[in-house]
């Protein structure tokens, strides 16, 4: 069998994992987002390379052997944030649990350990990969030595082989030394020669090849600048290369013979990932040989009952229920039994006894009977798919959780309860499986699954009521989110009707216009081929049409739609790839995609609302994604034509708030300019280019309008004078002064926006208007970006949170509005600022007065909420 060793630099893929995820701790509060970023990439180590020798290296202190070269050596780096250096340890009892041996060696570096192992294992023709976010150790690369550098954080690597280096940087791994020698690296203050970077050095050693050479052949280099610079800094240029060459002969007492890795135990990790609180791995670390899922036998007792035949005494009110469904489109699931735990007693009523139960129906019904479920808007579409509209839940642990720990993606009862130290449920992959390994269990086992569950649920939520009180939560849920979850279960469960030939003969027309488009850019390219391969279209645009070359990939030529859009104006061809690629995505992401999802019985769609998944609040769709039709090219907004009322003489009515963010801006900055524009009615585009051009009215042209609005969105979130630049294709000077002019022009914004950053770094969150939460742990983050980020979306969060939960509010006040005139008008979908309902054609008169009544009337601001309303024979007509 051929040995496989693997290197891994720690101290980088800790330092890089640190500063690329947010600040994180456990229960205990020890800090854990580096050993985290660490551990995943370790996972995926483990799993790519599969090593039979593994090693992790540590530097062992601030002093080294080069230091008594160059005392300034690492100089200038800032102190190593105490939130980091408490991970090392953490870091070490991981890697023991493990059973990956690390290392570190006094006055040495990880370099210098990873340099001496890796050419151990050269000698002894091992494949050796080593593992770092520092380009340092290219230096090391050979025929057997591959070296990995984390480019992005630390789940994008770059994997650099001989000829990956001298096809990427120019040069041979041998003159990495000589490359940094010339160059120097700040990041570990190596002087190098000033005036010299990365493209001057290269052009030197492809001339010469060695620093040596460089200076045997000082006379021959051109530029009196750069000659003179390497005259003065020459000791500099050769102490560097001194500083910068690994030390491949390093005194260790290990070899790689020592470092053999045998794999390890589950039980030792998941012992460890549970109290670090590494929930969402768990899964990654089960053994399937060892069966290391605990048999009923090995976890707490839990005595139930598998009901047969059901008894209305079961019932006692304040019920916990389950409706099991394996799979996440509940829509197309089976009910596979119910889960009932009351102070009474523990249940598992298979599918079929509950649904043949009058008593069973009856309770579900009965809203004097209190029920807390997992996820309110399942429940709803599950029952009602059986004909039972189910009432009386007052509890939904799914929102409960989301408004809790909006940032957290993992919401099932197991991930709820590990959180809460309850960790006696199995996670449903664990019962069931996972792809085309899922199967049901037999019945006492998917009982004892189901019932674990429910008790969970009924244990868990008096806790977490009482922790959505203390953060302020708790009337959100009941009040916003709950009634939402029922009303959204209706939509999903009613769908939106579509029209199958519309779908279908737009299909067709695309088809015939695909063709077309495909004919005539084989005839300005000269030549058949494939259109959707860059493999292919890359050579004919950039070598056969000679247009100019905007981006390279390790492939070839980049196609990309950015690059497209830049070299629009360069050959015809290009306009047309570009509309073949829109009319594409139409055609198979949309037409054929909502065609496979039509139920054929019904020829409705039902698509899914996350309510439980963006950090705003806001509601997405899923399944299919109707929120994301695109509506900018004309032939996307034609695809809302196939949208239509269920019932004969019948309409679809669309009302959607104008402007909803400016105006929540507007509010909560309070500016008075803007409350006034608002106030009276003013177009606020045109205002903001008064303001910003400082013109009249009657000046401002539709130039002008363009960039004031590309401003003011672009200020809510928060965008820089670079995003801004891009937006508009103007320099980043002008763009900066745009911005200047907006915050001269609103000072009341500018005065939010720095307020709101500080509060966010003082409470670690910001809120809606309604209270909703966003964390932001990365606010006092050292790492730029992720600071910059966070402050934008501290910015941002309580505009277009509100914005999302007046909408929201607005559902809840329109359907009570619909059920208490008696309207058969029925709400179908929900689109951002937008509501699509259908209805008779007789009370068009009523929605005209009760939907902008009750959208523009359901919170009170100091500015007028608007609302814009249109209706037709289709959604299309609609808008």
């Amino acid at each position: 069998m051929s040995k496989k060793l693997v290197l891994i630099d720690g101290n980088s893929i800790i330092y890089r994992a640190f500063f690329a995820l947010p600040l994180l701790n456990n229960d205990k509060g020890v800090y854990t987002n580096a050993v985290y970023g660490f551990t995943t990439m370790l996972l995926r180590i483990l799993e790519e390379q599969k090593p039979t020798h593994l090693l992790v290296a540590f530097d062992a202190g601030k002093t080294t052997f080069r230091h008594s070269t160059y005392k300034e050596y690492k100089g200038g780096r800032q102190k190593t944030p105490s939130e980091l250096s408490e991970q090392f340890p953490v870091m070490k009892e991981l890697l023991d649990a493990f059973d990956i041996k690390h290392y570190q060696l006094e006055q040495f570096e990880a370099d210098d350990i990873i340099g001496t192992l890796s050419k151990q294992g050269n000698q002894e023709d091992w494949e050796v990969t080593v593992i770092s976010g520092d380009k340092d150790l290219l230096q090391l690369v050979s025929d057997r030595v591959t070296v990995h550098v984390t480019k992005k954080g630390i789940s994008d690597i770059e994997k650099y082989s001989p000829d990956y280096m001298v096809e990427k940087m120019e040069i041979t791994p041998e003159q990495i030394i000589d490359l940094k020698a010339l160059m120097g690296d700040s990041s570990d203050n190596i002087p190098g020669v000033p005036g010299v970077g990365q493209k001057t050095a290269t052009k030197l050693l492809k001339q010469y090849e060695t620093l040596e050479e460089v200076y045997n052949h000082l006379e021959e280099v051109s530029g009196k600048k750069l000659k003179e610079n390497l005259t003065n800094y020459r000791e500099d240029a050769f102490m560097s290369k001194e500083l910068v060459t690994i030390n491949c002969n390093s005194p260790i007492e290990i070899s790689v013979e020592d470092i053999v890795y045998y794999g390890f135990q589950p039980s030792k990790v998941s012992a460890v990932f549970k109290d670090l609180g590494f929930q969402s791995l768990l899964n990654r670390v089960s053994d399937e040989t060892e069966e290391e899922q605990k048999p009923s036998s090995e976890m707490n007792e839990i005595s139930f009952s598998i009901v047969s035949e059901i008894n209305e005494n079961m019932f006692i009110g304040d019920e916990a229920l389950v409706v099991e469904m394996i799979g996440e489109n509940y829509h197309l699931a089976a009910i596979e039994g119910f889960g009932v735990v009351n102070k009474n007693g523990a249940y598992f009523i298979p599918t079929e006894v509950a649904l043949r139960s009058e008593t069973f129906k009856l309770w579900a019904e009965d809203s004097s009977k209190t029920k807390s479920v997992f996820d309110a808007k399942k429940t709803m579409v599950a029952l009602l798919r059986n004909d039972i509209h189910i009432k009386g839940i007052t509890f939904d642990m799914l929102m409960s959780s989301y408004l809790l720990n909006p940032a957290e993606n993992n919401h099932d009862i197991p991930a709820i309860g590990n959180r809460m130290g309850k960790s006696d449920v199995l996670f449903d992959e664990e019962v069931y499986g996972k792809g085309a390994k899922i199967k049901v269990p037999e019945e006492s086992q998917l009982a004892e699954h189901v019932v674990r569950k429910t008790a969970a649920l009924f244990e868990l939520k008096d806790e977490m009521e009482e922790q959505l009180k203390q953060h302020e939560l708790y009337e959100l849920l009941k009040e916003l989110e709950m009634p939402l979850a029922l009303i959204l279960g209706e939509m999903e469960h009613l769908g939106v009707k579509v029209d199958i030939g519309t779908l279908e003969e737009m299909g067709n027309d695309l088809k015939e216009r695909l063709s077309k488009l495909e004919k005539e850019v084989y005839e300005l390219a000269g030549e058949s081929f494939n259109l959707n391969s860059p493999k292919q279209l890359g050579p004919i645009l950039f070598e056969k049409l000679k247009l100019p070359v905007i981006k390279k990939t390790k492939t070839g030529y980049s196609t990309a739609a950015d690059v497209l859009e830049q070299l629009q104006n360069e050959h015809e061809i290009i306009p047309k790839l570009l509309l073949y690629r829109q009319l594409g995505k139409l055609q198979s992401t949309y037409i054929e995609g909502l065609l496979k999802v039509v139920r054929k019985d019904t020829n409705k769609i039902h698509t899914r609302f996350n309510q439980a998944l963006t950090q705003t609040g806001r509601l997405s769709s899923m399944e299919p994604n109707l929120q994301n039709i695109p509506i900018r090219l004309e032939e996307g907004r034609k695809i809302r034509q196939a949208f239509v009322p269920a019932q004969k003489d019948w309409i679809m009515f669309a009302a959607d708030y104008s402007q909803i963010e400016l105006r929540v801006l507007a509010h909560i900055a309070n500016d008075e300019k803007l409350v006034a524009a608002f106030k009276n009615d003013v177009d606020i585009h045109t205002q903001t280019a008064m303001d910003v051009f400082h013109v009249e009215m009657d000046e401002v042209n539709s130039n002008m309008r363009r960039q004031a609005k590309a401003v003011n969105f672009g200020i809510v979130y928060g965008i820089s004078d670079y995003g801004l630049s891009q937006n508009l294709g103007i320099t980043r000077k002008e763009a900066k002064r745009f911005i200047e002019r907006y915050f001269d022009s609103y000072p009341g914004v500018k005065l939010y926006m720095d307020e709101i950053v500080q509060e966010a770094k003082h409470k670690g969150y910001v809120t809606t208007l309604m209270n909703r939460r966003r964390y932001l742990p990365e606010i006092t983050s050292r790492n730029f970006n992720l600071r910059s980020f966070a402050e934008r979306t501290a910015m941002n969060t309580p505009i277009q949170g509100s914005a999302a939960d007046i909408i929201k509010k607005a559902m809840i006040d329109l359907h009570q509005k619909l059920v208490d005139e008696k309207l058969q008008a029925r709400m179908l979908l929900q689109v951002h600022d937008e509501l699509i309902l259908e209805a008779p054609k007789e009370e068009i008169d009523i929605l005209k007065e009760i939907v902008p009544e009750m959208m523009e009337n359901t919170v009170e601001l100091n500015v007028p909420l608007k609302v814009d309303y249109e209706y037709g024979s289709s959604w299309f007509d609609a808008k």
